[in-house]
């Protein structure tokens, strides 16, 4: 799975992309409120674990993760 964080402009918030192995997007997000779209995609019990991820990448830039 992949991830990616994209930084947004003036009144536009950050968001972030999960995409699958084919790069196909799976959940589209704002930072600030994943559960309800990590809920919907299947990941919710995954929040907290792609929550610190998110914290520690920077914006712009994809990253291959493995979730537990």
């Amino acid at each position: 799975m992949y991830i990616i964080k994209i930084k947004g402009k003036a009144k536009i918030p950050d968001y972030v992309q999960l995409r699958d192995n084919n790069y196909t997007l799976i959940a589209y997000f704002r930072t600030d409120r994943p559960e309800r779209a990590l809920d919907k995609c299947g990941l919710g019990d995954k929040t907290e674990q792609i929550n610190e991820i998110l914290a520690k990448i920077p914006f712009g830039k994809m990253h291959k993760i493995e979730l537990e």
